[in-house]
């Protein structure tokens, strides 16, 4: 009954989140901060990350190619189509549920606790609108950090294919290039959309609707991350259901 009563109050809260909008002067300096701290502030570890996943991927796929009469060129292939639909897109969005969460539940949360939430009631202002909704547009530039995920990934995927002799440059271009099916691209952007969407908005509801104290905090930040993974790896089934089966 919790988790139906907290999937209730989610939804109300998406509701109150797009409701008595806060004046556009002091909503743009909140986005701009939210694009530095969510997404400017992500790219160190997203880059780094995809691109010793990229050259995994490539290493353990020309590994597994012992036969001879298999093509070199699958190297390429496969570093491409593990990268675009799902390294880049999913795994990346599960960090960033880790990192973008918990600092979103944390310092909503210890607004909470500090009674800034309940000071900014009392002067009128709806708080979900003007602590969530720039959250929200802010992640909306999140498809932007996946497309330099893939770049990332598809690099580190090269350089670990020919710098460690498991395959020609040419060889790996020739993967890259087989095959190509646009639409790929287009359903990692989609289905990253709403990633940014539940990025934005299950750790604003932890930290939002948070009791107690700061230990309290800590513990909403645990919660946010686990739900929010949950959410992303569902979407992810139902979206790949939807747009490739």
């Amino acid at each position: 009954m919790v988790y139906l009563e907290n999937i209730g109050r989610y939804f109300i809260m998406l509701r109150e989140v797009f409701s008595r909008a806060t004046k556009w002067p002091m909503l743009k300096n909140l986005i701009l901060k939210d694009i530095d701290d969510l997404i400017y502030g992500s790219l160190g570890i997203i880059i780094f990350i995809s691109f010793f996943i990229g050259g995994v991927v490539s290493i353990q796929t020309a590994l597994n190619i012992n036969n001879p009469l298999i093509p070199k060129y699958l190297v390429g292939f496969t570093t491409r189509q593990s990268v675009i639909l799902e390294f880049a897109p999913t795994f990346t969005s599960i960090i960033m549920a880790g990192k973008v969460g918990s600092y979103i539940t944390s310092s909503i949360g210890t607004m909470r606790v500090t009674e800034q939430i309940d000071a900014l009631e009392v002067m009128g202002i709806n708080s979900l609108n003007y602590l969530v909704l720039p959250k929200i547009v802010a992640l909306m530039l999140y498809p932007f950090v996946i497309a330099i995920a893939m770049y990332m990934g598809i690099l580190g995927g090269w350089m670990a294919a020919v710098f460690g002799g498991y395959s020609t440059s040419a060889q790996f271009i020739q993967g890259l290039q087989i095959d190509f099916n646009t639409f790929h691209v287009i359903y990692a952007f989609l289905k990253t959309i709403v990633f940014a969407f539940l990025l934005a908005t299950i750790p604003s509801f932890y930290g939002y609707y948070m009791k107690g104290g700061a230990l309290e905090v800590g513990k909403a930040s645990t919660s946010s991350f686990v739900w929010t993974s949950v959410a992303i790896i569902i979407a992810n089934y139902l979206l790949t259901q939807l747009l490739l089966g």
